[in-house]
């Protein structure tokens, strides 16, 4: 069965780039929110096998939405993957429950991140 991902992000650019992206691994996009609380309704509503986030969104961040996504399933790996600096928010991204965190500057790294967070979520 096919990666099921969910991708949450307030720019249609990112999440059509995203799409393509996932689509072109085989994976399966299952849904997709232009808010942080739009993703954690998806969340609760899809149980999407994996999450990409956007952290800078109209009402919540995606920090904010990690940690309720966390708090509702702890095992589903999170990926923030944003504009502004990583290392900047390391910390505050893993103590919400995200598994790594993706400057969109590099988004070459954005697939293996996944296949890391899914392999350890198996493991």
């Amino acid at each position: 069965m096919p990666l099921r991902v969910l991708i949450v992000d307030d720019s249609e650019t990112t999440r059509r780039i995203l799409r393509t992206i996932i689509n072109s691994h085989y994976w399966f996009v299952c849904g997709e929110a232009e808010s942080g609380w739009a993703g954690v309704q998806k969340f609760e509503e899809l149980k999407p096998d994996v999450v990409i986030l956007d952290l800078s969104m109209p009402d919540i961040s995606g920090i904010e939405a990690a940690q309720w996504m966390t708090e509702y399933d702890p095992t589903v790996p999170l990926i923030l993957f944003t504009v502004l600096d990583t290392e900047a928010i390391e910390n505050l991204a893993r103590r919400a429950g995200i598994r790594a965190v993706v400057s969109k500057s590099q988004v070459w790294k954005l697939l293996s991140r996944i296949e890391t967070a899914v392999r350890e979520k198996v493991n």
